[in-house]
């Protein structure tokens, strides 16, 4: 009797047992088919990983399983979605980030930018500032800024107190209709026909509508532009450098060319052939500067005192003008 209670004892803690250990093993089994991560800081788990990207530290690097493909991340960003893919497609998983750029794709990006980017060459026909007269003209140019300042600004401003600016302009516009010999000359010349027409035009209306000249009817009712042609303009369009820049007392800042095609342009002036002597024909011409200078009172002003070197800023700004002169198209 006590043998047989003994071996049914037995019986039940083998049954129990087995019943333990297959319990243990469905679990196992479930847990296995849920794929339901216990830890998600294991890097064996990477959707874990993912969901839980503030116990990921930053610049971990998740091991892909066989025949994954995984994104290595060098910062955590935080999944938007989680969209199932074709069985027969890699990766199980697609996870949608709302994170900056991986530094690896930016690393990347910045490369194939840097590849496509060519070097930046110097631009052809750069404008050489040729002076090698530097110390005479930096002389010459105190001297005529001297003169500027301490006598014709002066003289200008006095000028400009008992002469009315609708008197002052019609001056300069019977002054400049007597310029009209050699622009026409000199737009023959750069066969420009349509220019010389318009500066024909031009005298014809205001010598006869605009009284000799004092008012400009010719662009107020035609609409006939005055052309900027000189003998300078007419060389540098012919092919002829400007040579070395220049400046010389008492005349505006010049190179070689245009010091040639300003004595070209004075031998075509008509008040030279109507004036004889050299004496009415100098008044003429200090009179013009005088109107000029009155009617450009403010023109420099700011520029003397902002500029630090205006020696220099003056040369290049007048060697570009005369480039772009040259090189512009013609308005008509």
């Amino acid at each position: 009797m006590r043998h047989a209670v003994l071996l049914l004892a037995v019986l039940g803690l083998t049954l129990g047992g087995c019943g333990t250990l297959s319990g243990g093993l469905t679990s196992e089994s479930m847990l296995a088919g849920t794929a339901t991560p216990t830890d998600p800081s294991d890097p064996a788990e990477p959707v874990a990983a993912a969901l839980a990207p503030e116990q990921q530290p930053t610049g971990a690097v998740v091991e892909p399983h066989a025949g994954e493909q995984v994104l290595t991340a060098s910062v955590a960003f935080s999944p938007a979605s989680f969209e199932a893919i074709r069985p027969d497609a890699q990766p199980s998983y697609l996870v949608a980030s709302l994170a900056p750029l991986m530094v690896s794709q930016a690393t990347a990006l910045r490369l194939a930018q840097s590849s496509t980017t060519q070097p930046v060459e110097p631009g052809e026909g750069i404008l050489e500032e040729y002076d090698p007269w530097e110390p005479f003209n930096e002389k010459m140019f105190s001297f005529n800024y001297n003169m500027d300042r301490y006598v014709l600004k002066p003289v200008a401003k006095g000028y400009n107190l008992v002469m009315p600016d609708r008197m002052q302009q019609m001056i300069d516009s019977g002054f400049d209709n007597l310029l009209v010999v050699q622009r026409v000359v000199n737009n023959v010349l750069q066969w420009r026909p349509k220019g010389a027409s318009a500066e024909l035009g031009r005298f014809l209306i205001n010598s006869t509508l605009g009284i000799g000249g004092l008012f400009d009817i010719a662009k107020q009712e035609f609409g006939l532009q005055k052309t900027k042609a000189d003998f300078g303009q007419t060389l540098g369009i012919w092919g002829v450098g400007p040579g070395p820049f220049l400046v010389l007392p008492l005349l505006p800042p010049l190179t070689v060319r245009d010091g040639i095609g300003t004595a070209v342009d004075g031998a075509m002036d008509p008040l030279s052939y109507v004036l004889p002597f050299i004496w009415t024909r100098l008044g003429m011409k200090i009179g013009s500067t005088i109107n000029d200078r009155s009617l450009n009172l403010d023109l420099y002003q700011g520029f003397e005192e902002t500029t630090v070197d205006l020696y220099s800023a003056v040369r290049n700004g007048y060697l570009q003008r005369r480039d772009s002169l040259i090189k512009s198209p013609a308005p008509y």
